[in-house]
């Protein structure tokens, strides 16, 4: 049984998203992404302006007059969440911590999906794969996947990002339009993307989403404080009354992110950069919109 608390979050992202999606998403998503193929749906006489291209010459031949044919969409998709369930997702300076920012995203993309009758199913991972959602179709499947998100307890509290991505590749046959939801934190990793990303990217349609908090990349004016790596547990003592000090803290994390943008610049990957400062849902749509740009 979730605790009643919980239930009523789930709730609130529930409606808030679903919100979301009917209002300030309506259309968007649809014209960004497309399915897989077309299928062959009729013939038809030839008309001012058809593509000469798209004539059928047998049945023309046959019929003493042009007929082009016509295809359809094929417009179903497949769309995966792996979401980060790593312990660096706990913190949070502002409305909502990183993993419930996570969880928000989550459920704009699955809202979005089944909105256009697309299966959504998902990939909740640490450094393991810790629960596999396979995609399905409905609303009641949207609410199952976010109190999965929501109430799901990790075993583990690393980040293994290429475990998640080749566990994609494994279990997805079909095509997919996949978005990894992570702050991209990974101990000891000397970059974000290799060969497993690189190979899935080969197949499906990898998308990253860059959860961030702007907490971490200053240090409070403060005197001496400890700070503890959630993942591994190690403590640091900082003097963060030392201008130095905060000096050296932000450039170090200035030279982690340049390190990503270039890991996600040299893997021809799309990245969506959310904050906890702002809004899930405008962060998403400023990226449809750079998509629809693109295809013009």
């Amino acid at each position: 049984m979730l605790p009643a608390d919980l239930i009523k979050k789930i709730k609130k992202v529930h409606i808030r998203t679903g919100r979301t999606v009917n209002t300030l998403m309506a259309g968007q998503y649809k014209s960004v992404f497309r399915g897989a193929g077309i299928e062959f749906e009729e013939v038809r006489e030839y008309a001012p302006g058809d593509d000469v291209k798209s004539i059928d010459w047998k049945v023309s031949a046959r019929l003493g007059r042009p007929f082009v044919k016509r295809y359809r969409e094929e417009r179903e998709l497949i769309i995966m969440v792996l979401v980060d369930l790593s312990a660096s997702g706990r913190f949070g300076t502002h409305h909502a911590s990183k993993q419930e920012l996570a969880a928000e995203t989550a459920a704009i993309l699955a809202f979005n999906a089944v909105r256009n009758n697309d299966k959504v199913g998902a990939i909740l991972f640490t450094d393991k794969v810790e629960r596999y959602i396979p995609p399905q179709k409905g609303s009641g499947h949207v609410w199952r996947l976010i109190k999965e998100i929501f109430a799901y307890q990790p075993q583990h509290t690393g980040t293994g990002i290429s475990e998640a991505v080749g566990f994609l590749g494994r279990v997805c046959r079909k095509r997919s339009v996949a978005f990894v939801i992570s702050d991209f934190i990974v101990p000891g990793a000397k970059g974000i993307t290799d060969r497993s990303m690189k190979s899935t990217a080969r197949k499906h349609e990898l998308i990253n989403i860059w959860i961030s908090d702007p907490g971490e990349f200053q240090l409070p004016e403060a005197g001496l404080m400890t700070v503890r790596d959630f993942e591994t547990g190690q403590l640091l003592q900082l003097d963060a009354s030392h201008a130095p000090s905060r000096r050296a803290y932000a450039k170090y994390w200035d030279g982690i992110q340049r390190q990503k943008e270039n890991d996600f610049k040299s893997a021809n990957l799309d990245v969506i950069p959310i904050s906890t400062a702002e809004s899930a849902a405008d962060a998403l749509t400023r990226y449809f919109r750079l998509r629809e740009r693109r295809k013009r």
